[in-house]
């Protein structure tokens, strides 16, 4: 391989390495949302996995049931990080090209 090709594979590398960041600092700024029990439940997720904001309705508070509100908790945070890979994957996929590069995401 010639000097050429190398420095051209090298640039390109780092090129890919500084979008990523990019990528990863959007993701940081991107939110989703999923509820559980009807809204009774929404957490909000940002792209990188980290919990922004717990909402839960009043009416979902029940002293006597605290096991179906933390049901809800659970259910509402899991679907909010589910979404927020499932993102984060959609946006490296446009980055990449389609290419599956194991362990970016």
């Amino acid at each position: 391989m010639s000097k050429g090709g190398l420095g051209n594979i090298m640039k390109q590398a780092q090129q890919m390495q500084r979008r990523m960041a990019e990528l990863q600092e959007e993701l940081e700024h991107k939110q989703v949302e999923a509820s559980a029990g009807g809204g009774m439940v929404t957490a909000v997720v940002n792209g990188k996995q980290l919990l922004l904001e717990l909402k839960i309705d009043p009416t979902a508070v029940d002293p006597d049931d605290v096991e179906m509100l933390q049901d809800l908790v659970t259910a509402a945070v899991n679907e909010a990080i589910k979404q927020s890979q499932q993102m984060a994957q959609e946006e490296m996929s446009k980055l990449t090209g389609g290419m599956n590069l194991p362990g970016l995401f």
